[in-house]
């Protein structure tokens, strides 16, 4: 047990942006649905709704839509998705209470590999977008590291955490990195939950979020 806690703290250690000297930071609640409908043995439809709020909840920042149709091969190791994502952004203008709503469409094509080391899995997947953001085209790679570690063999909690760094394809090529540690519990085989700390850190600022996650396969 000692090993595993360990492992964790190594790992948030090594994949977590330094974000001490951000000028500006402020808390927020992300609530995160993410569901998996098998097809068949190979072909899954992916799909998932974030709603993100600015504070605890009642002032939205962003809602996103997203689904995609992927591929499995690899014994299910490995899956190749297409996707389509709607997110509806609401941008506070300045210093004021104001606020503009930004409407984006988006495309992205995805890989996942799942890897075992002892009883920690691992998670890589590599992500393409492009992004239809009002009347400007983006297009930007990210690239996010899971990792779960149970509390013990028969234990259906576990310690959750992942790093997801986001490169963009034009000038300002960072655009942000995300660290997420948390706890998670399994229900049952197709049911799981998460809940925990992310940090959001942008070239300038950084932006602390509570996520509760919720995964469900049928």
């Amino acid at each position: 047990m000692k090993k595993r806690i360990s492992m964790l703290a190594l790992t948030i250690a090594l994949v977590l942006p330094n974000f001490i000297d951000a000028q500006d930071s402020n808390f927020g609640n992300w609530l995160i649905y993410i569901g998996n409908k098998k097809i068949n043995s190979k072909w899954n439809i992916h799909n998932e709704i974030q709603y993100r709020n600015y504070d605890a909840i009642g002032d939205l920042e962003q809602l996103l839509i997203r689904t995609g149709l992927g591929y499995t091969f690899n014994e299910g190791k490995n899956n190749i998705l297409l996707g389509y994502g709607y997110i509806l952004s609401e941008n506070y203008i300045g210093g004021t209470d104001n606020k503009v709503s930004i409407n984006e469409h988006r495309i992205f094509q995805q890989f996942t590999s799942k890897q075992s080391i002892g009883s920690v899995s691992l998670n890589h997947r590599y992500r393409f977008e492009q992004r239809f953001v009002e009347d400007d085209f983006k297009m930007r790679f990210r690239y996010f590291l899971g990792l779960n570690i149970p509390f013990s063999e028969t234990s259906k909690c576990y310690f959750s955490a992942y790093n997801e760094l986001f490169i963009n394809t034009k000038s300002a090529i960072f655009d942000r990195n995300r660290v997420f540690g948390g706890l998670g519990y399994n229900l049952n085989k197709n049911i799981k939950l998460e809940t925990g700390y992310m940090n959001q850190f942008f070239e300038n600022s950084s932006r602390d979020q509570f996520n509760v996650i919720a995964f469900i396969n049928f």
